[in-house]
């Protein structure tokens, strides 16, 4: 029997980020209420294939594996730095490459980060919308994260981590039956959740 696979995937440009941060602390909590595969990726790991693509075969193999991940997955852990009141180009452009019809009905949880709380609708009148858009089937629970909701890179803020928590239950509800916590299988794209504590720059 295969596990159900949870794909994150961190619209950042740059790594360590505390998008990238804010996906892998939902995966993991996620993880410890379900037994899943787990695999993150980030805009860095598409590399120059993706932004240089115009249609979908146009994608270099690091690029098209995301997309295909994206597609397959069972579940999709999606964040995004906010700027200009918005997600990243690079980011939009990934999903411009989904096909239309891969995300019906697939559990998603939303998560963005910013500079600071006047960016926090943009899980609702950004994100939702697009995801809309697919049919897919967003949690009710959006995480959004501050700049000041990170300490050395890791999300730090009570408030923040009990929404994560709320966020993760309601997905992890979604995707499986429950297993012990001690036989989560993790592979997040060959980098473990230690990363997490690691310091990172939006």
């Amino acid at each position: 029997m295969s596990l159900p696979r949870i794909v994150g995937f961190s619209g950042s440009p740059r790594r360590p980020s505390k998008t990238r941060s804010l996906v892998e602390t939902i995966a993991a909590e996620v993880a410890s209420h379900r037994l899943v595969r787990l695999d993150i990726f980030d805009l860095f790991d598409a590399g120059p294939g993706l932004g240089a693509a115009l249609q979908r075969q146009d994608l270099t193999l690091p690029a098209a594996r995301i997309i295909d991940a994206i597609e397959q997955a069972d579940a999709l852990i999606i964040g995004t730095p906010v700027y200009k009141g918005a997600y990243t180009g690079l980011f939009k452009h990934a999903f411009d490459l989904v096909d239309p019809r891969a995300l019906v009905g697939k559990p998603v949880l939303l998560t963005a980060t910013g500079g600071g709380t006047r960016h926090a609708l943009v899980v609702e009148h950004a994100l939702r919308p697009l995801f809309g858009f697919f049919e897919a089937l967003t949690v009710p629970t959006a995480v959004y994260a501050s700049d000041a909701d990170f300490v050395d890179g890791h999300l730090a803020e009570a408030g923040i981590l009990a929404r994560v928590n709320t966020a993760a239950q309601q997905l992890a509800n979604l995707i499986g039956a429950e297993a012990p916590k001690t036989e989560t299988i993790s592979s997040l794209s060959s980098i473990s959740l230690q990363a997490v504590r690691q310091g990172a720059a939006r």
